[in-house]
């Protein structure tokens, strides 16, 4: 079995006013002892929203025997030419055998927005090679969203079509291949409801050879609604009152796989609710 936490941490600010990262990992290792957590909004160098935190080395602090992986959508330096970085961040406890970063389109709209980024990490799981992609889509602007889906399904296919290809390198240097992936997760905050084209986009068939994506709450609950992921209890910045902007999508050759997925709907400690998936050991189709 390999279980996953995804959450929206919003840099440890709780609904109280508080940032506390140690009540962020407690609050989703009681959700799920996950062999991988993966986080959005992490920071460091922004004091106004970390507290001055270098939060990437916290967050690795207080999960011991897990290998921690940040790596930024944003990087800026201040006035003191200070290195301000914001992004995203996955801690495994299962080996870590590859890491990427993607930078996804950052559309030259008219709108307020930031650069974002798609962190993926191939992981040895009990099924196989796994690929593990969190990432956090634009909020302002549903044109950055959909070239950021477009990008996240074209970086996939590229992944699925590598796995056909005969070159392989077993040495000890940068050309050395890496295990095929059994399958993907793709988590995190989309900005999207699940009655919006972009979320049909993101489960659109991709060629007859390559495996789509599959929502996880409904392969494990159905046609049951998506429990709310934000505006539980933050009414300033979500006014709409609480309704679903998070994810974990599966490719469907793991469909039978993931047959466990649960959201704390209660949680304040984040303007976010966090979401865990189980999937079971079981051969992977």
């Amino acid at each position: 079995m390999m279980k996953l936490v995804t959450w929206n941490i919003q840099w440890g600010l709780g609904c109280d006013g508080r940032i506390d990262l140690r009540r962020i990992v407690k609050t989703a290792k009681d959700l799920c002892d996950a062999d991988v957590f993966c986080f959005q909004e992490v920071s460091r160098g922004f004091a106004a929203h970390d507290g001055d935190q270098d939060q990437p080395s916290v967050l690795a602090f207080l999960l011991p025997g897990y290998r921690a992986v940040f790596r930024p959508a944003v990087e800026k330096a201040d006035d003191q030419g200070k290195l301000q970085v914001f992004g995203n961040m996955i801690l495994s406890r299962l080996p870590v055998l590859e890491i990427t970063s993607h930078m996804l389109p950052w559309p030259a709209t008219d709108c307020r927005s930031m650069q974002r980024q798609a962190l993926e990490v191939l992981v040895q799981a009990p099924e196989g090679a796994m690929r593990v992609i969190t990432t956090h889509l634009e909020y302002h602007s549903e044109i950055h969203r959909k070239a950021q889906i477009e990008r996240l399904r074209a970086i996939h296919e590229e992944g699925e079509r590598r796995k056909a290809i005969a070159f392989e390198d077993r040495s000890d240097a940068a050309y050395r291949t890496s295990p095929q992936p059994v399958g993907t997760i793709v988590c995190g905050d989309f900005n999207l409801g699940p009655d919006e084209p972009l979320y049909r986009d993101i489960l659109a068939p991709l060629a007859p050879e390559i495996p789509s994506f599959r929502d996880a709450w409904t392969i494990a609950r159905g046609q049951a609604p998506h429990p709310p992921t934000a505006g539980v209890a933050d009414f300033k910045q979500w006014p709409q009152g609480p309704h679903c902007r998070d994810y974990i999508f599966v490719t469907e050759n793991l469909t039978g796989n993931a047959t466990a997925v649960k959201v704390n709907v209660e949680t304040t400690a984040s303007d976010h609710q966090p979401l865990a998936l189980e999937l079971t050991a079981t051969q992977v189709s």
